[in-house]
This record gives C-alpha cells, structure tokens and sequence, in this order.
C-alpha cells in the first residue's frame, strides 16, 4: 500500500500537475495541505475520474487540507479535540479518515510566523490539541499516521544551514520540544527510520533560486504508530515532483507499506 503527503499549494492552481503526479506515483492514499478553496470547490469530479475519492476540509482562504484514497474514505472528522483558533477563526486544518486497512490524519500545523507574532503561541497551542486528539488512534493496533505540512525541522539535519536559521520558528526549542510531545502519544518519525535514499529535504522556498541551490527544510513529516512503522517497506521524497513551471514549493512524501 502506497501513502503519501504532499503541501499542494492551491491544489485548483496545480490540478494538472497532481493528475499527472497520482498517474505517475499511483498512491492508494495521498494527504494534501493548503488547498487554498473551500471544501466545496475541490475538484471532486476530476478526482474521480482518477480513481480517487476525496474529503476535503477548506474554507477558501489560506489553508485547508484533504484525504484522497483509492480504498475508500470512512470515519472523516474534521478539526482536533479543542483546537485553538487565531484571530477568531477556526481554521480548517486538520482532517482525518480511515483508508482501507489505515486510519491517517492529513495536518497543516500553523506556521508560527516570528517568535514574537501572536502566531507562534498558536502553534504550539495546536500541536498540544493534535497530541490529545491522536493519543487513542495512535494506541490502537490499527495501522495509524498523521501526516503533513508541520512547519518544523524536528533536527539541525533537516535544513541547510542550522546557523543561518538560529532563532528563528520551524528550529526553536519550544517547537522541537512540541514535536516531541506529540511522538510522546505513541507515534515516532518515519522517515528516518525507513529512508533508503539520500537524507531527503521536503521545502525549498520559492525565493532566492532556493531549490536549485538545495536550501531546503524537511518540514513534511509522517509520525505513526508500531503498527505503521513496522509494516513501512520503503520511504522517499518525490524530488522531481518540485522541478519545472507551476510546482509547489514542496514535494510529496511517499511511503510504501507492506501490509
């Protein structure tokens, strides 16, 4: 079984791009972030005409995220346990489905901004939400991961120059420590674990020719249960994916499972 994550971006802006990805990658399931269009606006029919079923959580603004699956699509729920708002928003964040023999969460964890914004306590507050939110699924014998766009490099490998980003969100004591926590329900990284390949950046920024320099942050994560990570049989970053006009600044996560 085939899982990915992947911070389309606006998947409207890049639909073409996705259909030629899920033709190519043929992934049972796929978790997206930043849908950037209201649930109601994703493209269910093209999706369909794939193979795939959607869930969709988005409100037409900035964020919003989704499941795809090939296996069919049960259990949605929207939004964590007691997630916190900003500015007076519940933002559409969090989505979670069973998928055939896996249960997923797909998360776009807020980005934090600057240590000082207002937005950065708002992230830790959110992935104290999604630790309690998880902790039952994460405890069960089902196969269960939350994937997504965290916002954070859980180590000083995970970006290109460590120094260059001291002080600043995505690396901060407190977001690490966050991270750590929410593992702390019974969930580990997968990726390092599982990675055959070379270690594997998930971000490049659009800014500064930052992709063909290789200045890129491993901000995409997949945190599973022992049922999940025993079953992985491969792991890879879909570089290629980032290359050429109209890709997203990120690039899918894929991991294989050997159920």
């Amino acid at each position: 079984m085939r899982v990915a994550t992947w911070n389309i971006n606006s998947i409207n802006a890049r639909l073409a791009r996705l259909l030629a990805w899920l033709d190519a990658a043929r992934p049972d399931v796929v978790c997206l972030q930043e849908l950037k269009c209201a649930a109601a606006d994703a493209p269910a029919e093209a999706l369909a005409a794939a193979g795939y079923e959607i869930a969709a959580h988005g409100d037409g603004r900035w964020n919003g995220v989704a499941i795809l699956s090939k296996v069919g699509i049960g259990e949605v729920v929207r939004d964590l346990d007691d997630q916190p708002v900003f500015d007076g928003a519940l933002e559409p964040r969090a989505i979670a489905a069973t998928c055939g023999p896996v249960r997923v969460w797909s998360v776009y964890v807020p980005n934090g901004r600057d240590v000082a914004d207002l937005h950065y306590p708002y992230k830790l507050a959110f992935l104290e939400a999604l630790k309690t939110t998880v902790a039952a699924d994460a405890a069960a014998e089902r196969p269960f991961a939350v994937l997504g766009d965290f916002n954070i490099c859980p180590t000083d490998d995970d970006l290109w120059d460590a120094q260059a980003w001291s002080g600043t969100t995505h690396v901060t004591e407190a977001e690490r420590a966050a991270l750590a926590d929410v593992e702390s329900a019974g969930l580990s990284d997968v990726f390092p674990r599982a990675l055959k390949h070379a270690w594997p950046f998930t971000f490049w920024d659009y800014r500064n020719l930052d992709f063909p320099k290789n200045r890129g942050m491993r901000i995409d994560l997949a945190l599973a249960n022992a049922a999940w990570t025993g079953a992985v049989a491969d792991a890879y970053v879909d570089r290629e994916e980032r290359k050429g006009k109209g890709a997203s600044d990120h690039a899918p996560v894929v991991l294989d499972l050997d159920l």
